[in-house]
């Protein structure tokens, strides 16, 4: 170990730790509004990352033809819970919503596909394949479990997780990818190298942060959300539709992993599974966390990546082991702390 060692590693940490910053607010997100321990968010990770890869060389994504499926899914849940009460704009804009807009997406999909779009169209097409996706996916499996307790959503989530994950090995098939750099080109500030696709990484984290800031403290659904965070009863109470804060929450949670794949994919090779180690690392960073406080969760995902990144060179083989070990003194020292509570019911 050198001083220009220590410097690769602390840069590696820092690039790691930034996607597991987003991965880790997305996680508290969902959580704080719905109670759902997201256990998919890796998939979205995985769905966004090689959906941006197959399109970039032309190939059909099947993530396209699940959006169309779950939204169809979820337009005849709509039709079902309004089954009293159906009038022609609430049918329309259902329709509109569930199906239209996937089957444009899909036909632009099919389209694009053909001709290796330029990576702006690949981002664009990958981002709006998976957060319909997330969005119907709380439409059709969560929704309807909204008023159940954590335990019932935790099952649910796992469920959830093991489908995602068997349709990306159908999509996908086993086979790892790679996708082209956001952005290339690179330069050297004394011992160190950046690439642009490490640039990207820390652009865009920074920038998404500072625009959830912005939605949450500027924004009337930014407000709601954090309302429904705080008190899903109360929210109620006052008019809010935690429904929709749900599907606001899953949308932008669906958003972020996909966002995050796509900047990991030209860095490292993804296979259908990946997701889930990389999802469980941002779960880590939620945990210290506790599941509520952004600032410390994205301050706890820097500490994850620097702890991977110099576990694996002084102890490769048992790196994961050491990462996920950082969650046994801080649910030790909660357990300590936290007086006994009962689980809301609403």
């Amino acid at each position: 170990m050198n001083t220009t060692i220590m410097l690769f590693l602390v840069q590696d940490g820092i690039t790691n730790g930034a996607i597991y910053a987003l991965l880790g607010l997305a996680l508290v997100l969902v959580f704080a509004v719905t109670r759902v321990i997201l256990i998919p968010q890796g998939e979205f990770v995985t769905y966004g990352a090689l959906t941006y890869a197959s399109l970039a060389a032309g190939q059909m994504p099947g993530t396209a033809k699940l959006a169309l499926a779950l939204g169809i899914g979820a337009f005849a849940f709509d039709l079902f819970v309004a089954r009293k009460a159906l009038h022609g704009r609430l049918i329309v804009r259902s329709a509109l919503t569930n199906i239209v807009l996937p089957a444009i997406v899909l036909a632009l999909t099919v389209y694009f596909a053909a001709q290796k779009p330029p990576v702006a169209v690949s981002i664009a097409l990958s981002l709006m394949i998976v957060a319909m996706i997330g969005l119907y996916l709380y439409r059709v499996a969560f929704q309807p479990l909204a008023h159940t307790s954590v335990l019932v959503l935790l099952i649910a989530s796992v469920g959830v997780h093991l489908a995602l994950q068997g349709l990306g090995l159908l999509f996908f098939g086993a086979e790892g990818q790679r996708g082209p750099a956001v952005l290339s080109g690179a330069f050297t500030a004394g011992s160190l190298r950046f690439t642009g696709q490490s640039l990207t990484v820390y652009g865009i984290t920074i920038a998404f942060i500072v625009a959830l800031w912005l939605f949450f403290g500027l924004t009337l659904y930014g407000k709601a959300l954090r309302a429904t965070a705080v008190n899903r009863l109360g929210a109620r109470l006052v008019g809010i539709r935690t429904t929709l804060s749900g599907q606001i929450a899953f949308l932008l949670a669906s958003v972020i992993g996909a966002l995050s794949g796509i900047m990991i994919v030209p860095i490292t090779t993804l296979y259908y599974d990946s997701g889930f180690l990389i999802g469980l690392k941002g779960f880590v960073a939620a945990i210290i966390g506790g599941l509520v406080s952004y600032p410390l969760t994205a301050a706890a995902a820097l500490v994850v990546g620097l702890v991977e990144a110099f576990s694996s060179f002084y102890a490769s083989n048992y790196k994961e082991v050491i990462v996920f070990m950082l969650l046994i003194p801080v649910l030790l020292l909660r357990s300590l702390a936290a007086p006994a509570v009962e689980e809301e019911k609403d």
